[in-house]
């Protein structure tokens, strides 16, 4: 983890541990959760808290809010990807094709030719079938 981002997630861990005891409760949890638009029960909050605890204390210490944070993180970027992927997709083949390709660029001002495109999805088409999945698509992204 890049030392910026552990300096946000600390930041974030200390406006969540209300009380100042280094540990997150689940009513901290819900209480910080609601703030941010998020609604959860105490039920909730407990079982989430108890899925990351891993030394049985009930409370999330930094480190395990932090794969918290992650997780998190990681279920929007998925999200935002399909998202994306979506948008380029569109001809309701599950897949980017070249001509969607093409299509999507030119909406955006970079237009490109069809054997370009093709090309561009050469690069990335894991398998070879001359589209791209969206796990060729989340692969291309992550470069």
């Amino acid at each position: 983890m890049r030392s910026n981002v552990v300096g946000e997630y600390e930041e974030v861990f200390r406006s969540f541990d209300e009380d100042g005891d280094g540990k997150i409760s689940p009513a901290e949890l819900r209480s910080c959760m609601r703030i941010i638009g998020d609604e959860m029960t105490l039920d909730e909050a407990e079982a989430l808290v108890k899925s990351l605890d891993s030394d049985g204390d009930g409370l999330l210490a930094m480190e395990e809010f932090f794969k918290l944070v992650e997780v998190e993180g990681d279920e929007e970027e998925e999200k935002e990807l399909r998202e994306a992927f979506a948008m380029y997709e569109m001809d309701g083949q599950g897949c980017i094709t070249p001509k969607s390709l093409k299509r999507m660029l030119s909406r955006l001002g970079a237009s490109r030719d069809l054997y370009t495109c093709e090309v561009m999805i050469q690069r990335f088409d894991i398998n070879g079938d001359g589209v791209l999945c969206f796990e060729e698509f989340k692969t291309m992204m992550a470069i």
